[in-house]
Order: C-alpha cells, then sequence, then structure tokens
C-alpha cells in the first residue's frame, strides 16, 4: 500500500471525494464548515498549522485522511477520512496508523477521533489502536429564547486571574483518566459565571458557528437560566448557528438543554490512541569502574523485650 501527502494533483480525487467524507472532529466541522471544501483547503497553504492530508493508493481506489493539531496542545485530532462507502476497506487502518505517525512528529502524546457509535469506521480505528474514552452529544442551542434582561450580564470573558479557578473546577468535573487527554485550559478565553467561577464554557468559533464546551458545578442551580443567559449575551453572533458540546462526565445538563428547547446530535464516541514520543537526545548511563567494589550490607539484629 503506498501512501504519500496530498498534493496539488489530487484535485480531481478531492472534488470526486467531496460529498462523501466521514468527519471525525466535530468542532471543527461546526465552526469551519467541510474539510473537503473551499475554505478547509485554504487552511493547508498556512505554513503556521499543523494541518497534514494523505491519500493512499490512488485512482479510483484512493482513501483519503486528514489530521490536525494546535501548535502547544499535547494532543491532535484525526480530521477526516474519505470516502465515507469504503470505511470498511481493509487497508483504511493503515492509513490511520500513518496520519498517528504524523501527530507524533508534531510532538502529540494522543490522537482523538469523534464518530457516531453507529459508524462503520469503528473496527478500522480499533485496530489503529483506538479506545473509547467518553461520548458526547453536541446540542443545538441557536433557537434558545432570549434570557430575561440582565441575567447576560453575570456572564463575562475570563481574565488570567481566574485561570486556578478554572483549573480547579476542570479537575474536580473531568474524570482523572480523560484529565491528560482533555487538559484543563492554560491560557485565557472563554466565559464565567459570577465570581465564585463554578460554571465555565469554552469557546471555539469560526465562520459558520460556534461551539461551547461547558462546565458547570453539580451544585450550582437555575442551570437551563444561566445556559440561555450565556447563548444570548454571546458577542459579535453575526447569525452563526451555536452548539453545546455536552460529554459524558455532564449528561446531567441534558434535561435542562430539552427543557429550553435544544436539538441533540446522535451521541458520538469520543476514541483516544495513547502514542509514545521517542527521546533523541539520550545520555548513556554511568557506569561503575570495573575495579570498583560494592561493599554489601550488614543488618544487625536486634532484640526486644515484649
Amino acid at each position: 500500500m503506498s501512501i504519500r501527502p496530498l498534493d496539488l494533483l489530487d484535485l480531481p480525487t478531492i472534488a470526486r471525494y467531496r460529498n462523501d467524507v466521514l468527519t471525525l472532529d466535530s468542532a471543527r466541522a461546526l465552526t469551519r464548515g467541510h474539510p473537503l471544501g473551499a475554505m478547509g483547503l485554504l487552511a493547508y497553504i498556512n505554513p503556521a498549522r499543523h494541518l497534514y492530508a494523505a491519500i493512499a493508493n490512488g485512482g479510483e481506489d484512493a482513501l483519503l485522511g486528514g489530521v490536525i493539531h494546535t501548535r502547544g496542545d499535547s494532543f491532535a485530532k484525526l480530521l477526516y477520512l474519505a470516502p465515507s462507502s469504503r470505511l470498511g476497506d481493509a487497508e483504511l487502518p493503515v492509513l490511520i496508523e500513518h496520519l498517528v505517525i504524523q501527530a507524533g512528529e508534531w510532538k502529540a502524546f494522543h490522537v482523538i477521533a469523534e464518530v457516531e457509535e453507529s459508524s462503520e469506521v469503528f473496527p478500522a480505528l480499533r485496530m489503529a489502536g483506538f479506545s473509547v474514552y467518553a461520548w458526547q452529544k453536541l446540542w443545538d442551542v441557536s433557537m434558545i429564547e432570549k434570557a430575561e434582561s440582565g441575567t447576560g450580564s453575570d456572564w463575562r470573558r475570563v481574565r488570567s486571574v481566574d485561570l486556578p479557578a478554572v483549573q480547579n473546577l476542570h479537575y474536580q468535573i473531568v474524570p482523572p483518566l480523560m484529565q491528560p487527554v482533555e487538559p484543563a485550559p492554560n491560557h485565557v478565553g472563554g466565559f464565567v459565571y459570577s465570581e465564585n467561577v463554578k460554571c465555565y464554557a469554552g469557546i471555539t468559533s469560526g465562520m459558520y458557528g460556534i461551539v461551547l464546551t461547558p462546565l458547570i458545578h453539580p451544585d450550582e442551580h437555575n442551570i437551563g437560566q444561566k445556559i440561555s443567559a450565556l447563548v444570548s449575551s454571546l458577542p459579535d453572533r453575526r447569525g452563526r448557528r451555536i452548539y453545546i458540546n455536552v460529554r459524558s462526565y455532564q449528561t446531567w445538563l441534558e434535561p435542562a438543554l430539552v427543557d429550553l428547547g435544544a436539538q441533540a446530535s446522535l451521541r458520538q464516541a469520543v476514541m483516544v490512541k495513547h502514542l509514545v514520543r521517542l527521546i533523541q537526545e539520550g545520555q548513556q548511563a554511568r557506569a561503575l569502574p570495573s575495579t570498583a567494589g560494592v561493599q554489601a550490607s550488614r543488618i544487625s539484629r536486634m532484640d526486644i523485650d515484649e
């Protein structure tokens, strides 16, 4: 099986598969659009991005795949596989492994793929070493009615002084097994509610939509009102659709979203593969000289009077 990077000569293949793609990064798909569309292809010519696509075999039997990494993050994400009509192809795991190797060269420790639980790509991902770590649903909250006057003012942008409290909230809510894969926020971004910082929402935005990832403490009340206030007070919305990503460790938020009239996507599995990063600049351990001796330890007996 021959695998090589995608190039301009592959444009006919890209055009043929444009409507036959499985996206594996939900937030990016909802905010940036189709990975093989015009905007998605323009991203490849940006040298500042860690964005890589490969083609296997070529011709009529070609398989395509992409992987993306944000500089400084400990994880990368599988971006897409194509065609979605051939997810059972016996050679697909080889292509996935090729993309994973590229992520390792970017010094990522993990690779993440988000896929609907009924998808035919599950066997290929498992053969490539991926395991399910969590489940998620993306809720469309674009049509939530505007919150009552004044409630939106309780949400504000995160400031640097808030980071320790936001990180502490993250460690309380995100299970320890997921924390290496889903690290705590380490830069200013998103929104917090009130001064006690028991409600936080990370934000990912693009031309087509906005995705909010909430961390809300179980002790909080009036969850529906707080979510409604957040959605209605988002600045610079410009008619874009808004989604809330709810992971399996926060499913208790879902009844509030149902009451608000939000629409849920099909459940997705968050699959992860852990990578081993090679140490390229190792040092040899110092050995004892051949003439050196090692003195045996002595154990003295101590009598204890009962």
